[in-house]
């Protein structure tokens, strides 16, 4: 019978279900009244909503984790592509400063070419080196200049550091230069700090200049400069062309013989000055200045 009255439904035909029916709408009125007057329940409320927010969070979780990879998916996007912007942007810059670095290269050593006839009556030309000879028994060299631009055969040819050699070919378009240092090349030159007079030969060897037939009793040193004496008339006098580096007695004993070490930079310039004595007259005023006329212009 007991078992029976607990498993009885709520809603069942006969009046004990309709009964209970009333009993729980009435208490669930007095708890509504008595919380809507008196607030009671609050605090269970309360209390209740701290032990289901774990329940909450649970059910939370998956959308917040799916939230969070979207917000990390889209993040990472973004700063990929602000990597990529900025990987380019560097590149670019790298370009420019290399650049404006290989300028500032170009203008200093444009620089030191003008610097080395600031001080002589020259008038020049500025040319670029097109082709290097690869035979290994001479030391010359292409220009992009030739007789289209007024160059002849016997002009100097300097570097930012002093004489570098002579034309001796010429081509409407392009000359060749034949450098100091080759075997068959020689040039007069005299001792900066005494005067001596003498000839510096070429050896083949881009390092070395050769001075034979010096008197034993020249006053000459290591370490003394030699300039071109402008005898000849191919050179003009004063330009820079090696540093004596050592002194020996020739096989006779009656000479010295000297090594010097030319000052232009024979294997390594890319710009060079083809150079000839101006032709200013006195009684006008001052040469002309030094990005005068070409050489195939004439004196006024």
């Amino acid at each position: 019978m007991a078992r029976g009255a607990a498993t009885t439904p709520l809603f069942s035909e006969n009046g004990r279900g309709a009964f209970r029916l009333l009993i729980y709408l009435f208490m669930a009125c007095v708890v509504m009244v008595v919380d809507h007057r008196n607030g009671h329940l609050a605090e269970l409320r309360r209390w209740t909503s701290l032990l289901n927010e774990p329940l909450f969070r649970i059910a939370e979780f998956p959308a917040v984790v799916v939230r969070f990879l979207h917000d990390a998916a889209r993040d990472r996007g973004a700063l990929l592509d602000e990597r990529d912007a900025l990987r380019d942007d560097l590149l670019v810059a790298q370009a420019q400063l290399a650049r404006l670095s290989s300028v500032r290269d170009e203008n200093q050593r444009l620089r030191a070419l003008m610097g080395g006839t600031r001080n002589l009556q020259l008038q020049v030309r500025l040319a670029v080196l097109s082709d290097v000879d690869l035979d290994p028994f001479r030391h010359r060299v292409w220009i992009d200049t030739g007789s289209s631009d007024g160059v002849r055969e016997g002009m100097a040819v300097i570097d930012a550091g002093g004489v570098f050699g002579q034309t001796v070919e010429v081509s409407p378009r392009r000359s060749m230069v034949m450098l100091i240092s080759d075997p068959a090349h020689a040039i007069p030159v005299q001792v900066q700090r005494t005067g001596i007079r003498t000839i510096a030969y070429g050896t083949g060897d881009v390092d070395r200049l050769n001075i034979p037939n010096i008197p034993q009793s020249a006053d000459i040193r290591s370490g003394d400069h030699i300039v071109t004496s402008g005898l000849g008339g191919r050179f003009p006098a004063g330009l820079p062309v090696a540093e004596i580096t050592s002194i020996r007695s020739d096989d006779t004993r009656l000479f010295l013989v000297a090594e010097a070490r030319p000052s232009a930079l024979l294997n390594r310039s890319r710009e060079v000055l083809l150079v000839w004595q101006a032709q200013s007259d006195p009684d006008i005023g001052p040469p002309r200045s030094l990005m005068g006329p070409t050489p195939g212009e004439a004196a006024p």
